[in-house]
């Protein structure tokens, strides 16, 4: 029972909660956090910036499913970080940020990096904020902060801790508690859901990023009931991307609410179903819909939906499936000529809404092995590609919803490149929003990452300025001059090529997958103008 200093404490209660991986940047106030890293055996990872490192633990989170943890400072550092816990926040991702905070603020005045309130400032931007005064509070909220990552709808968590009570002599931390669980379905709830589904001849199910776990179950489930099925943009995946009778990523297209009015019977599992990605008003004319959502306020915003079911969207998933197993293929009034059409034309009106990106998409998809992980940024090319572009699998394409930060793609890949080792991992962003975190390139360098930094680069901000031009505003503040992006990357020890066809930008991607770091491949629109995969 080693008494250590608290900083070093929670390093070894991390580590054996099993965190393996710490993402962040040690500063004066925060170095009793640093004291107990190595000697717990858990790898830091330092990040360029506190941004960077939120941003890592968040694309580690979404990569392995375990909560991302990152340790900043006092004041700039935290707020430097509140970023990626905004996009943490909402795309439901454990991120649990540690920080220092200084020991009195009320009397004094003048110190480094104070704030008036810095546990309230970090309160905006996730689930809870707390301040841990000594080792046993500290114990507390870090379990407190795990349990719920595992048995409720996971968002990130900020524990701040005293500088001085980080220097504190401390016992270790308790044996950690029992595990939580999320909540299963009820009875009930599956009850209401086959009820609903008994006869419907036109049953469509719509999937969104907390069902990506139930992906098995639910291919079975449309399979059986010849349903038609729809996903969210995180949730693409989760149906097979060949199945006659799904109609893709496509909930912003205006009419797909014909479709939804068309149905006889609504399925909607692990969606906000947020205006990220669809239009409210589709669901206007839905027929009786039933809701499974582990949370509760989900299933009582805006949609009121008639059967919300409160439970783990893969539990119910799993629970619909064994309930339906054994019965015969039930009779359809979908038909795979109408998906396809439908799919077809919001193919072709994506295609010709940002013209030139959907070959590029089907060039770089062709080439990928299926089990690349990807991490895109807000950028042209990924509001195409998240449309377009048909998952092998669910989980394995993050982006910032939601929040919408900019310099997400390279520091989350960067993340999920250390949750997957020896796995594929592609970062993707516009060569504006790639220098909101450019220097993490230093990171993926020391780490010796494969990893494949697309930067899609137009020479400008096209999505403002193709905005500004809708509403009939005179294109301003558009035109930012671009630096040499191989040059940078080569600065920083990173390999770099700008392919002149498709074929060379495949052979440049898989080229990078086998190379001892990482490697920038710059896209221009040129690379659709007239040429194809097989010059």
């Amino acid at each position: 029972m080693a008494t250590r200093p608290l900083g070093a404490q929670i390093s070894h209660m991390l580590k054996a909660r099993g965190v393996d991986v710490i993402f962040g940047i040690p500063g004066v106030h925060n170095i009793e956090m640093y004291r107990g890293i190595e000697e717990a055996g858990i790898t830091h990872i330092l990040a360029r910036h506190e941004q960077g490192a939120g941003f890592m633990a968040d694309g580690y989170a979404r990569a392995t499913g375990r909560p991302g943890v990152a340790y900043v400072i006092t004041g700039p550092g935290l707020l430097n970080a509140l970023t990626a816990m905004g996009q943490a926040w909402s795309d439901s991702v454990p991120v649990l940020v540690l920080s220092s905070c200084l020991d009195e603020t009320a009397s004094l005045q003048g110190q480094l990096h104070q704030m008036r309130d810095q546990e309230g400032a970090a309160a905006t931007v996730c689930d809870w904020s707390l301040t841990a005064r000594d080792a046993a509070s500290a114990y507390g909220l870090i379990d407190r902060a795990l349990g719920e990552f595992g048995g409720a709808r996971p968002r990130p968590k900020h524990i701040q801790v005293p500088i001085a009570a980080l220097g504190a002599p401390a016992a270790p931390a308790p044996r950690a508690a029992a595990r939580q669980h999320r909540p299963s379905v009820s009875p009930l709830g599956l009850a209401m859901a086959l009820r609903v589904l008994d006869g419907a001849r036109r049953p469509l199910f719509l999937f969104g990023g907390g069902a990506c776990g139930g992906s098995d179950s639910a291919r079975r489930i449309l399979a059986r009931l010849n349903a038609a099925s729809f996903t969210s943009y995180a949730g693409r995946g989760i149906a097979a991307s060949d199945d006659p009778l799904h109609f893709g990523a496509y909930l912003s297209r205006a009419d797909s609410a014909q479709v939804i009015a068309s149905a006889d019977a609504l399925v909607v599992v692990g969606s906000e179903l947020a205006e990220v990605d669809l239009r409210p008003e589709i669901f206007d004319d839905a027929p009786e819909m039933v809701r499974v959502d582990i949370d509760p306020a989900v299933l009582g915003d805006r949609h009121r939906a008639r059967w919300p079911v409160l439970a783990d969207a893969s539990a119910f998933l799993d629970a619909l499936d064994q309930a339906l197993e054994g019965q015969d293929s039930a009779p359809s009034d979908w038909s795979a000529a109408e998906v396809t059409d439908r799919r077809n034309r919001w193919r072709a009106q994506v295609d010709a809404g940002r013209p030139g990106i959907v070959p590029i998409c089907d060039a770089l998809r062709a080439a990928l092995p299926d089990e690349t992980m990807i991490y895109s940024d807000m950028t042209q090319f990924a509001y195409v590609a998240k449309r377009v572009w048909p998952m092998a699998r669910p989980g394995h394409w993050h982006h910032p919803f939601g929040f919408g930060t900019l310099g997400y793609a390279l520091p989350a890949a960067i993340g999920g490149a250390m949750g997957r080792p020896g796995l594929p991992t592609l970062a993707i962003a516009g060569d504006y929003g790639f220098q909101y975190t450019v220097q993490e390139l230093g990171t993926a360098v020391e780490l010796g990452l494969p990893l494949p930094i697309l930067i899609w680069d137009n020479a400008k901000l096209k999505e403002i300025e193709d905005a500004m031009v809708r509403s009939q505003i005179a294109p301003n503040a558009v035109v930012a001059r671009n630096p040499d992006f191989l040059a940078l990357a080569r600065a920083y020890g990173a390999d770099a090529v700008a392919p002149d066809t498709l074929a060379a930008l495949q052979q440049a991607v898989l080229a990078a997958f086998r190379a001892s770091g990482p490697t920038v491949i710059v896209m221009t629109p040129d690379l659709s103008r007239g040429l194809s995969a097989s010059n």
